[in-house]
């Protein structure tokens, strides 16, 4: 019998110890976790695994010529059903329409506890 492939998880981040963290807290949470420093890198990750991509974890500050709300953006209107995490070390707002927002810092149990409850959505 062949093995489901596991839902994919997107995290973008300019850092990249804070990109590591959140992506190994992901991967405990059973997804295939691919990671992108730039909102253009991920643009171009989403039209590759559009199919199996479950969330997108987002900081707001992001290298390159395109912010995380501007990605948000992009991924609701190509992706509406994907869970979407936005992260920022100042307030935002407003949030985007159906996203949840984590301020930094935050902690990792925190972190799993929302993507535990988007998975579950």
């Amino acid at each position: 019998m062949a093995r489901l492939a596991r839902p994919t998880a997107l995290v973008v981040e300019d850092d990249e110890d804070q990109r590591w963290l959140v992506s190994t807290l992901l991967e405990e949470c059973d997804l295939h976790v691919v990671e992108c420093a730039s909102g253009e890198a991920a643009v171009a990750v989403m039209d590759h695994v559009r199919d199996s991509l479950a969330m997108v974890f987002v900081d707001v500050n992001l290298g390159g010529g395109m912010n995380g709300l501007e990605l948000v953006k992009r991924v609701r209107e190509k992706l509406p059903h994907v869970a979407v995490v936005v992260t920022s070390g100042s307030e935002v707002k407003p949030v985007p329409p159906d996203a949840v927002f984590m301020r930094k810092p935050w902690r990792p149990l925190d972190v799993l506890r929302v993507v535990e409850s988007a998975k579950a959505a």
